[in-house]
């Protein structure tokens, strides 16, 4: 049962996906039409699903949903994700994919590099600990809400793994 993202608790599960380009109004309008048409009969064992999504900065699709109305199963949780792979396939736009970073460049434009690139990006110095990426493995809505997805590389996942800091020698 779809139901505004607004109404899903902070303790609502979260799932986030960023899209690998800008969507135009089309493909934007056909992507909203495909999840509200899933979220309205997305169950769980024949349970139906209280949840709703939102965009986060006109990139981010997040879906909240409710568990004190029932919990995900995994077939439900894969069931999502078949939904969105269809849409990408149809689109032609990575929507699932959570391998890539995204990221803020310092002309404030969202890039979507794979991880090697990132990481060459920051030995480079061309990105650094203070670069706002996009944190995708929130699984809390209030973490949505509080804007912890889009924070400085240091305090997401980012960090430690492209700025720690190398041992000293000597």
């Amino acid at each position: 049962m779809r139901v505004p993202f607004a109404s899903i608790p902070d303790d609502g599960r979260l799932w986030l996906f960023a899209t690998s380009r800008p969507l135009d109004e089309p493909e934007r309008r056909a992507l909203d039409q495909a999840v509200e048409a899933f979220l309205d009969d997305w169950a769980a064992h024949g349970t139906p699903l209280t949840a709703g999504y939102t965009w986060l900065d006109g990139r981010v699709l997040a879906v909240g949903l409710d568990e004190r109305a029932a919990p995900p199963s995994g077939c439900s949780i894969d069931a999502l994700l078949r939904g969105l792979k269809d849409v990408e396939r149809a689109l032609g736009v990575g929507i699932v994919d959570h391998a890539p970073v995204w990221y803020r460049d310092d002309e404030g434009a969202v890039r979507c590099v794979s991880r090697a690139e990132f990481g060459r990006a920051a030995a480079d110095g061309a990105v650094s600990p203070d670069t706002l990426v996009y944190d995708l493995t929130l699984t809390r809505v209030g973490d949505a809400r509080a804007g912890r997805w889009a924070v400085p590389a240091r305090e997401a996942w980012h960090g430690r793994a492209f700025f720690r800091e190398q041992p000293a020698t000597g």
